[in-house]
């Protein structure tokens, strides 16, 4: 991986984005960690904010609303819609804002990273099963690189974010999977484990094997 055509991009890891996530706070941590390695390399990092208009302009279609009439989540009066406060975005960053699901639906971050240069995308955030995940799929489909670190993720509850993992890493071929260990090693210049696909639809599961399933996959991306 070169530095020089890399960025981090980090989903949707707003005040508001703590709704009942599992294990928010080391989400936060990693990426914290994440962060500091890549502004330490030298690699751009890049924020996105979900953002709804109060008054309902523009909303997806039957997202959830208050009695008012509000957005339920992400309204754009509420200081929820920032940055937690541990990752708050330098002057130097960027920051998307954007009112679908994925990082790339009619926002600038595509040009973004084209001016920069970049072909490799360091990646986490929220939701595991949505905007996260969705965000993965429109990046490969832009032929970048994705270096998708698993323990910088997270979900409303474990089947649902295993479940995504799965799918990205069964379908997305220039995906690798590492935890926040690895990918810094990997930033850093050092040696690093990661999990990447051998064949398609490679780690094939069933209600009754997705945790087993997806220990292999974790398995491989956090060998130390």
């Amino acid at each position: 991986m070169k530095t020089s055509e890399t960025a981090l991009v980090v989903i949707d890891v707003q005040k508001e984005s703590g709704f009942s996530l599992r294990g928010m706070d080391g989400v936060v941590r990693n990426t914290q960690r994440m962060i500091e390695a890549c502004r330490a390399a030298g690699i751009p990092v890049i924020y996105t904010r979900q953002i709804n208009r109060r008054d309902g302009i523009g909303l997806s279609l039957d997202e959830p609303r208050q009695a008012s009439g509000e957005p339920h989540f992400y309204a754009d009066n509420r200081d929820s819609i920032e940055i937690v406060d541990e990752i708050r975005p330098q002057k130097t960053d960027i920051v998307i804002d954007k009112y679908r699901w994925s990082a790339f639906f009619e926002t600038s971050l595509d040009l973004m990273l084209k001016s920069l240069g970049v072909k490799n995308l360091i990646i986490g955030g929220v939701v595991t099963d949505g905007c996260l995940m969705t965000s993965v799929f429109d990046a490969y489909f832009r032929d970048y690189r994705i270096q998708l670190v698993h323990d910088m993720c997270t979900a409303s509850n474990e089947g649902a974010h295993m479940a995504a993992m799965l799918h990205m890493a069964n379908w997305v071929y220039s995906l690798e999977v590492l935890n926040t260990d690895n990918t810094i090693n990997c930033v850093e210049g050092h040696a690093y484990a990661a999990w990447q696909a051998d064949d398609a639809d490679a780690l094939q599961f069933t209600p009754e094997t997705l945790r087993e399933t997806f220990a292999t996959l974790t398995a491989a991306a956090d060998k130390q």
